[in-house]
């Protein structure tokens, strides 16, 4: 009889999979290596390997991630200091005083404290839109400033009050397309977190009136001898002409901005054209004094604040950084 035979099955191999196991130090006691090493012991599934194209993918959403914070995390800071701007803090130094170096000659003063001739002649000379655009500038203006640009042709427009203020405040005294790409930026942020009123008061605070000489505090007592709150609206006018070349601009032995011989004639031109010219026409187009500083919202003058002028922002004394000026200049 014939023995029966049992079914051969193959064998099955086992399965191969790999377990981080620790790596042995060397002597010193540093480790070979920071990372695993594997090993494979029967029944355990191999860990899966990411394809190459996902490694990628992650690796181009991290870049991305970091260039996007790269470029919103300046975005926030300045925003940051607008807002505080516009709650009321007014740094001593600007990028501009800090370029120019010590001794600068700076004093804050309220905007209550200012002549309303001189408000209206900064707005009259500088932008008239002040108070009624939306935003830093027009934008046709921009391109068309940009355009002059590259094409090497004067500037068609100029800056306007918010692009003049982020600059002095911030940036540096160069006329290239990445300074003005980022003055632009600045200019818009600042422009829809501050008033009107605050942006005019704080560039009339920050602008350059002479050499190492800032802020109409500063300017109306070194050449006029007279408190800002006192201002007429030629001399008020006259300031203005200072702006474009404020270094080549000198006072006045006697008192008043220096017109006399040998004074550069780009600056008697821009003194003399601001003050009986350009200032008094364009506020006839803006309805005289009252209604240039409407535009910004001010319908009072300096002399509704008279009760106010022993405050230290009201700029009733000659500073003394300008009594210091005024007498190294007649030693």
């Amino acid at each position: 009889m014939d023995t029966p035979t049992r079914p051969i099955f193959p064998r099955r191999a086992p399965r191969v999979v790999s377990y981080p196991v620790p790596v042995p130090a060397e002597p010193d006691g540093a480790p070979q290596d920071r990372g695993k090493r594997y090993v494979t012991e029967p029944g355990r599934a191999e860990p899966p390997v990411p394809p190459a194209g996902k490694k990628a993918k992650r690796s181009k959403r991290r870049w991305r991630r970091k260039l996007l914070l790269a470029l919103i995390a300046p975005l926030v800071l300045v925003q940051i200091v607008a807002f505080m701007f516009s709650m009321g803090v007014t740094p001593p130094r600007t990028a501009y005083m800090l370029e120019a170096g010590e001794p600068n000659v700076y004093q804050f003063v309220s905007i209550n404290h200012m002549s309303r001739h001189l408000l209206a002649a900064t707005i009259a000379h500088e932008d008239e839109q002040l108070g009624t655009r939306s935003g830093a500038f027009d934008v046709g203006d921009l391109q068309a400033r940009a355009q002059a640009y590259f094409e090497g042709k004067p500037d068609p427009s100029g800056s306007t009050i918010p692009q003049q203020l982020v600059k002095n405040i911030f940036l540096w005294d160069d006329q290239n397309a990445v300074r003005k790409g980022i003055e632009a930026v600045l200019a818009t942020q600042f422009s829809y977190t501050l008033s009107p009123q605050r942006t005019l008061e704080l560039y009339l605070n920050y602008a350059q009136f002479g050499p190492h000489l800032y802020g109409v505090c500063a300017a109306s007592w070194y050449y006029f001898g007279t408190p800002p709150w006192n201002l007429s609206d030629y001399q008020s006018a006259q300031l203005m002409g200072v702006l474009p070349l404020p270094d080549l601009v000198r006072r006045d032995p006697h008192g008043g901005i220096f017109l006399g011989a040998g004074v550069d004639p780009a600056v008697w031109n821009l003194v003399n054209g601001a003050a009986n010219v350009w200032v008094p026409r364009q506020l006839v187009g803006l309805g005289g004094w009252q209604g240039a500083v409407g535009t910004v919202g001010i319908t009072d003058t300096a002399d509704n604040h008279a009760d106010q002028r022993s405050d230290s922002d009201a700029c009733s004394t000659m500073p003394q950084s300008v009594k210091d000026r005024i007498q190294s200049e007649t030693r």
